[in-house]
């Protein structure tokens, strides 16, 4: 089995899941729920309400974590892909240009400009 590089793969279902994750991830709404679920941590413990309220607040926080350190490498990876092909692209614009010829690379420099529209 061969595994590619998460930004390199073509679009499918994990790849609109985790712009979907990403997206809500970063809004209020998820904010306020990790607020709410620290909050019901510390009540938990403030109100003594058990080790079985103690373990469940944990481990949706450990959850939570977890979900996010998954979403946020895979963003981090597609981010790096993008900024890699930029650079080559400019680099191999560059060339041509000292060169006194233009074509293929100039093109590739002007889809590589809007590549993070894709990532």
């Amino acid at each position: 089995m061969t595994v590619r590089h998460p930004a390199a793969q073509a679009g499918g279902r994990f790849k609109r899941l985790s712009e979907a994750a990403a997206h809500f991830t970063s809004s209020l709404p998820f904010y306020l729920l990790c607020v709410a679920l620290v909050c019901f941590f510390i009540v938990a413990h403030v109100a003594g309400l058990g080790d079985t309220w103690l373990f469940l607040a944990g481990d949706m926080m450990t959850a939570v974590t977890l979900l996010l350190l998954a979403l946020l490498k895979n963003s981090e990876q597609r981010a790096e892909l993008a900024i890699q092909r930029k650079l080559d692209a400019i680099a191999a614009a560059l060339l041509e240009e000292r060169e006194g010829r233009t074509s293929e690379a100039t093109e590739d420099l002007r889809r590589a400009i809007r590549l993070d529209e894709d990532v």
